[in-house]
């Protein structure tokens, strides 16, 4: 039986020492770097790094001896058995390009995910969960339910031990306290037409401005809406050709590629914050 392969994650204030301590301490423990990256932020003074290794030694002695360079460091770090698959929870609202997407990727490319449970305000989405065997929850949501239909989100992240909120085209604002509850570990995608084209119909809106570019954001949720930290961005290049209808589908299209590529990274720990901003080692 193969050495599972372990990723560490750290960030601490910058100073020298810092990759000699951590890579001594796993050849202290029999480990094999098999990948290290690593980068410090002259902006933030914070240094990051991100190490996959082999390692025959025990989790709980591993664990004990960087508790302790943690604390000489005033580090913080993640350590877990690479590919593990990431407990997901999947938030949609109607469209479904997005949902499907990740569901098919989980299924058939591998994207280390485990889809627990999808929640949506609408029904729509239900066939589609069931097709790839996923529970559905459906949650209305009015202005007179919104802290209940958020309690009750929140039960569902406890009960099924869900590491990962993914909002998946879900058309509702989360409250400010359900943004810091979910810190962290919650990724929403939209289009990149904000702040320009607000409100119902963006890609119509898009069209008769005759935009050269559209793309999508995939960034955490915070507070700030539609403006947490970026984790990836991408687009496509249209022209006078193209009818709404065609910028809706690439749009879709954006989303999907953007939103996958951000949740496969996190679930790769390969994303880390430095304040607004995250540091991504590809």
């Amino acid at each position: 039986m193969s050495t599972p392969q372990r990723v560490l994650t750290l960030s601490c204030p910058d100073r020298p020492g810092i990759v000699h301590a951590v890579t001594g301490l796993l050849a202290e423990h029999g480990g094999n770097i098999t990948e290290s990256q690593q980068f410090g932020d002259p902006q933030s003074g914070l240094f990051f790094m991100r190490v996959q290794f082999t390692s025959d030694s025990p989790a709980a002695p591993l664990d004990a001896s960087f508790e302790s360079l943690a604390a000489r460091f005033d580090m913080s770090w993640h350590l877990d058995v690479a590919g593990r698959p990431v407990r997901t929870l999947v938030m949609g609202s109607t469209a479904a390009h997005c949902l499907n997407d990740l569901a098919f990727r989980q299924r058939s490319e591998g994207l280390p995910i485990d889809i627990v449970a999808v929640v949506s305000n609408h029904t729509r989405l239900e066939p589609l969960a069931r097709f790839y065997d996923i529970d559905f929850h459906h949650v209305p949501v009015t202005a007179a339910t919104k802290a209940d239909a958020e309690a009750r989100l929140l039960e569902l992240v406890d009960e099924l031990d869900v590491e990962l909120v993914v909002l998946a085209r879900y058309m509702q604002i989360l409250s400010d306290d359900l943004c810091r509850a979910l810190s962290g570990r919650a990724i929403n995608i939209h289009h990149s037409f904000l702040p320009s084209f607000k409100g119902a119909r963006p890609y119509a809106q898009a069209h008769d401005r005759g935009v050269k570019l559209i793309g999508a954001t995939a960034h955490y949720v915070t507070a700030d809406l539609d403006e947490g930290p970026i984790i990836e961005q991408d687009v496509e290049r249209v022209d006078h050709t193209h009818a709404a209808d065609d910028l809706v589908r690439l749009g879709q299209d954006v989303e999907r590629r953007a939103l996958a590529r951000a949740v496969r990274w996190h679930a790769e720990h390969r994303v880390l914050l430095d304040g607004h901003r995250t540091i991504v080692f590809r």
